[in-house]
């Protein structure tokens, strides 16, 4: 079953323009100038500066006294209040779903606030899977996230499995960069932009989310991505099971911690909370996202585990590892080691 992937923020969900609504109520309800909208929107950088930067630069420049953990809790709330997915777009996907395609979505971003994205804007039903940066500890362009996301939607990422499968997405150096390292097709949504990437290139090009998916179900046998970039099994790339760290081009977007692009906090993770027998707690209850296999992902802080590649199965240990739940270990004291765990909520539990 052939295979089409997504990307969240301004591919799915048009996260810009909910980011310039709630920057209108922000002005509004401080009475600021309406014409500072602008220089919010500048600022924002289209989600990739940190929000810290953002937010302190609001601070200072109309002296407000609200703190920072303050301005960013009205931040989220008031974009998850904006956020909507397109009628258009949802008829995408189930065009797509009704012409035999398997999909699913794979975002750079922080494990919290991307899930309660999906969650709010009911695109969980839609999909048959997701993978998130944070929690999954690898960041677009990194080939071992696309693998991650075919694996949650029930495709083995084994064999020729790329050959049937697309990337869309908005992003040429995550998105697009990361669809040819790995040997996917990809559709670039260019948003009225030019092209400006002179080492790669998508395979198409489209306005909008219906017309790259259209330009898909139209293009099964389009031709693949150039003879110089194949894809392998996870087992057969060594390099695939090391995390790929965030950088300034990706920045506050990309969810993988140890770095000073990720730091402003608003990526913060779902932190796990165990008991003696090693229960999920409560950041596991009241969540109705789940992959294709029924797992919620969730992130406790910290991350375990040796050197990436120098197993010979143990990339494709990991993909395997990070397509499933597994248990959540405790220690005597209840505390557990910190690492990134996945746990199963019942159906009943969810909203």
């Amino acid at each position: 079953m052939p295979l089409l992937l997504f990307d969240l923020d301004n591919t799915l969900l048009p996260r810009d323009a909910a980011f310039r609504a709630w920057a209108q109520d922000f002005l509004s309800e401080r009475d600021l100038p309406p014409g500072d909208l602008d220089w919010f929107v500048t600022l924002d950088g289209g989600g990739y500066v940190p929000r810290s930067t953002v937010l302190s630069a609001v601070r200072r420049r109309y002296g407000l006294d609200a703190s920072a953990e303050f301005l960013l809790a009205h931040y989220r709330r008031g974009i998850n209040s904006h956020i909507h997915c397109p009628t258009g777009h949802v008829d995408a996907l189930r065009a797509a779903r009704a012409a035999g395609w398997t999909l699913g979505i794979v975002s750079n971003g922080g494990t919290r606030p991307q899930l309660e994205k999906i969650r709010r804007t009911g695109l969980g039903p839609l999909v048959d899977g997701w993978v998130i940066s944070e929690e999954a500890d690898c960041v677009k362009p990194d080939p071992l996230i696309f693998e991650i996301a075919a694996q949650r939607c029930g495709v083995a990422p084994t064999g020729n499995w790329a050959a049937h499968t697309w990337m869309v997405g908005d992003h040429a150096p995550a998105d697009i960069a990361g669809a040819e390292l790995a040997g996917l097709r990809s559709v670039w949504l260019h948003h009225g932009r030019p092209w400006a990437e002179p080492g790669y290139r998508p395979t198409l090009k489209a306005a909008g989310l219906p017309e790259a998916v259209g330009q898909v179900l139209a293009a099964r046998n389009a031709p693949s991505p150039r003879p110089g970039i194949r894809a392998g099994g996870p087992v057969g790339r060594r390099s695939i099971g090391a995390p790929v760290r965030a950088t300034a081009l990706l920045s506050a977007r990309s969810g993988a911690r140890p770095t000073a692009a990720a730091s402003d906090g608003s990526f913060a993770p779902a932190v796990v909370t165990t008991g003696a027998a090693g229960a999920p707690g409560a950041a596991v209850a009241g969540s109705d996202v789940r992959n294709r296999t029924g797992e919620l992902a969730v992130v406790a802080d910290g991350r375990s585990g040796g050197p990436a590649g120098t197993d010979p199965g143990a990339n494709a240990r990991r993909v395997a590892a990070l397509a499933r739940p597994t248990p959540v270990r405790a220690t005597a004291d209840g505390t557990g080691p910190a690492r990134t765990t996945f746990a199963v909520a019942p159906a009943a539990a969810a909203p």
